[in-house]
């Protein structure tokens, strides 16, 4: 028998990057506060790590979805893949050229689309798709707080009766240069 309870354990394991960087920046609050050449410097060192990390933290638990989707989403070195119930594919980092978030009949999909045109749509809730958050974060000129923004502003997938014919087709990265050149 444990004595904390089983959801205040949960929520704990879930934050727990979020409550270690803020731990961190407090800890550097609490050592700038006490001056000195040495320690107000670390102590801001310190602060400033924290913060960077409580920061990120968040946007990856604002990125993690609620629900279930059919398939399984895997990165390994600069590739994504995505094994679904009848669909599936490969896509690598390099040679992505467009992200978009599609909304249709209240489910949230990514669409990922290579520069030869080949599309991959995963679920956003799809089981391990909170690894595309590094994977999308190492994409050159992204921004992830608009990708984080974009993802909470759609309607959640409990509301697919409200918007069963909706289809929304947000473009959240496009890489530079990609496309035909007119001279």
């Amino acid at each position: 028998m444990s004595l904390i309870r089983p959801e205040l354990l949960a929520a704990t394991r879930r934050n727990a990057d979020l409550l270690a960087g803020l731990g961190l920046a407090g800890l550097g609050a609490w050592t700038a506060s006490k001056g000195g050449y040495l320690l107000t410097p670390l102590g801001l060192a310190l602060l400033a790590l924290g913060i960077g990390w409580a920061l990120t933290a968040w946007r990856r638990l604002r990125f993690q979805q609620e629900g279930e989707a059919p398939g399984i989403v895997r990165v390994t070195e600069a590739q994504i893949a995505y094994f679904g119930p009848r669909v599936g594919g490969f896509v690598g980092l390099p040679e992505l050229s467009e992200l978009r978030l599609l909304t249709l009949r209240g489910r949230r999909i990514w669409k990922l689309k290579q520069g030869d045109g080949q599309l991959l749509h995963i679920p956003v809730e799809a089981e391990g798709a909170e690894a595309l958050f590094d994977a999308f974060a190492t994409l050159p000129g992204i921004d992830m707080a608009a990708l984080v923004a974009a993802l909470g502003s759609d309607a959640a997938p409990s509301d697919s009766r409200v918007v069963a014919l909706a289809e929304v087709d947000r473009l959240i990265w496009a890489r530079k240069g990609a496309g035909v050149v007119v001279r």
